[in-house]
């Protein structure tokens, strides 16, 4: 691969000494006497046993019993072993350990619905709780390594179930709350679930949206299945089935506030989080007590400088990792998390913004979608809205263009907020690279891999590259990386490690500019080469969205007989603008314009909307296939599966 790496620019933000000084980076390698973020790097990828530690200490990690070994890596970098002979179960550092400090009565989550209403939670008020459910669950014949499905939607008894699962040692299998019903077979199946939390029905964009009956019509493909636990959420009709079914606050109403916590071995599996793959059921990455929440808690603190008392919202779903991530982050941190529960644009384009300044939002994570959509409405409901509370912003789920980076940087921001983004994945427990305080950034970049994470780019030989496009890789173990696959470690060590010995490929591209700072470029499945060139559709769709027309794009890759592949892209208009053959041909002559001639499209057509996972993660895999006529795959995960059916339309 010898295309030379030309996206970045200038450097558009740079931190200042106060918030240098009060970093929690700073504080860390203050701890240890170390000069600068270039040495810790160096330190934490040298000496990984050295980091974990440290950053166990750092995070105030207790043990019932310690461990004896950082990492043992006896069998392989594939499948180390953390925490050796240590005893601890992660509720503990979560709740148990605040009890009796002013910690208790600090607020814990803060939540609103949709309708508007508010409730929180103090850490007191949340163990209680979490207290109560244990108990139920025991009493239910439900604990140690009994794996319990959550089917809910964002609301605080979905952050007590996660908890209260672990609390017993059992394991979290996180589901989308808009699941159909095989993917909730698939998925519950596969792990032989014992139990399902659910609700009546939810809302969404005021309308009531059905969740029981879809886990009951998923219950009966899941023999294992025994119980489920529902909350009335709508007070909707709802059928029960006696002997399986229970009302949540019947369940609890009798028990014990006080419930002992599971003392389990370090590497108990806490939770199985399963991602879909471009073929093939979805595969389910297994996390441990003393894995996901470590490396949750490590880049909350050091990417986004989460405070003890701060609030952090990420706009996420619990079915995706960054849901957990949001949960066991902040309360290993001291910090309180928000959850919402509706729709970010709902009733109008100004809701976002309403939520930080009525909550003082410090830390808001967003995707690049969700702003893009924003971006059509423009600065008005911006500017209606005090959000001095913020600090940092933050991102996840897909590339950015320039466009919706710099007008969030700039419009929203105002230049002193700066964009921390972050990538990584389920399989990561979080980030491979990630902004932090410490460092300038450009728009679109990351500072750098987050500490602990030996990252580096590969050429197509397995050497390191710079401004250049290559492989995204690792070459060290580090305390968040999934344990395998569940049941299928073949897969697992076929997904990461078969490309090159004792390197995992985590199947991004990715570039090194020559100012240090990296940039995601997209999946390697969805880069595109076209005449002997490999380029990353967020290039082409940076310039489709840059037009005063154009609100989304997504671009793909199509056979062609003599350039191997050409492009077809999808747009999305903004309101009011109407589709003719006058914008498709200008569209197409502003990618050749900026691209190249044989980058011209072979077609632009127009759609309302792109098939979109909750996080907003644009599915260009699936749009391809649908486009193709082929099989898109599981598209379950997608919040608007229609998407597919319009392109199919379209082509």
């Amino acid at each position: 691969m010898k295309e030379t790496f030309e996206f970045g620019g200038k450097i558009v933000w740079r931190p200042t000494s106060e918030q240098v000084e009060q970093a929690n980076l700073t504080r860390f390698m203050k701890l240890h006497g170390i000069e600068n973020f270039g040495a810790l790097m160096k330190h934490s990828t040298e000496d990984v046993a050295w980091f974990t530690d440290a950053l166990l200490k750092f995070l105030n990690i207790e043990f019932y019993e310690p461990y004896e070994q950082v990492v043992d890596l006896s069998k392989g970098i594939a499948w180390p072993q953390w925490c050796v002979k240590g005893k601890m179960n992660i509720i503990h550092n979560c709740l148990d350990k605040y009890m009796g400090t002013p910690t208790e009565h600090q607020s814990a989550l803060i939540s609103e619905a949709e309708d508007g209403t508010v409730r929180s939670m103090t850490y007191g008020e949340l163990y209680r709780e979490v207290n109560k459910v244990a108990n139920a669950l025991h009493e239910l014949g439900l604990g140690l390594g009994d794996p319990i499905g959550i089917f809910m939607p964002m609301i605080p008894e979905i952050a007590v179930a996660l908890l209260a699962i672990a609390k017993i040692g059992g394991i979290i299998l996180p589901l989308f709350s808009g699941f159909g019903v095989n993917a909730i077979i698939d998925r519950l199946g596969d792990a032989k679930a014992k139990a399902i939390f659910t609700v009546d029905a939810s809302y969404r964009r005021g309308k009531i949206v059905p969740m029981k009956v879809v886990a009951d019509e998923a219950a009966d493909g899941i023999p294992s299945l025994t119980h489920m636990i529902v909350l009335r959420q709508t007070h909707a009709s709802t059928k029960m089935m006696e002997g399986r079914d229970y009302w949540w606050d019947e369940l609890i109403k009798h028990q014990s506030e006080s419930s002992p916590t599971e003392i389990t071995d370090a590497e108990t599996t806490m939770m199985i989080i399963y991602t879909s793959g471009t073929t093939g059921l979805a595969k389910g990455a297994v996390h441990t007590h003393c894995g996901f929440p470590i490396k949750s808690a490590q880049d909350m603190a050091f990417g986004t400088d989460l405070k003890p008392g701060e609030i952090i919202y990420w706009m996420t779903d619990m079915g995706w990792m960054m849901g957990p991530w949001l949960v066991f982050g902040a309360l290993l941190l001291g910090g309180t998390f928000f959850l919402y529960d509706g729709a970010p644009d709902y009733p109008g384009p100004g809701r976002l913004w309403e939520i930080v300044e009525k909550h003082k939002i410090s830390i808001l994570g967003v995707s690049p979608t969700l702003i893009r959509l924003l971006m059509t409405h423009g600065e008005d409901p911006v500017k209606t809205h005090d959000l001095s509370s913020l600090r940092y912003f933050a991102s996840t789920g897909e590339p950015w263009n320039p466009d919706p980076w710099m007008w969030l940087f700039e419009k929203v921001g105002k230049k002193r907020i700066p964009v921390m983004n972050y990538s990584g994945g389920t399989e990561i427990s979080g980030g491979i690279v990630m902004g932090n305080p410490l460092l300038p950034l450009k728009a679109c970049a990351f500072s750098g891999p987050c500490p602990g994470i030996d990252a580096d780019v590969f050429d197509e030989d397995g050497n390191p590259i710079r401004n250049q496009v290559g492989e995204l890789v690792i070459k060290s173990p580090w305390i968040g990386m999934t344990r395998g696959f569940w049941k299928d470690p073949e897969r697992y060590e076929r997904a990461y490690w078969s490309r090159w010995e004792n390197v995992w490929v985590h199947g991004d591209f990715a570039a090194i500019d020559s100012d240090g700072l990296w940039y995601i470029l997209g999946r390697s499945d969805d880069i595109i080469k076209v005449a002997g060139k490999r380029f990353g559709p967020a290039e082409a769709e940076s310039i489709l969205v840059s037009h005063p027309a154009v609100a989304e794009a997504a671009t793909i890759g199509v056979p062609h007989e003599i350039k191997l592949n050409e492009l077809v892209v999808f747009c999305v208009l903004l309101p009011g603008v109407s589709p003719s053959e006058e914008l498709r041909e200008e569209l197409k002559q502003a990618v050749a314009i900026a691209m190249g001639k044989p980058l011209t499209p072979r077609d632009v057509l127009f759609v309302s909307d792109l098939p979109k996972t909750r996080n907003a993660k644009v599915m260009r895999r699936m749009i391809r296939a649908a486009y193709l006529g082929e099989d898109p795959g599981d598209t379950s995960s997608l919040v608007n599966p229609e998407a597919v059916d319009e392109i199919k339309r379209a082509r």
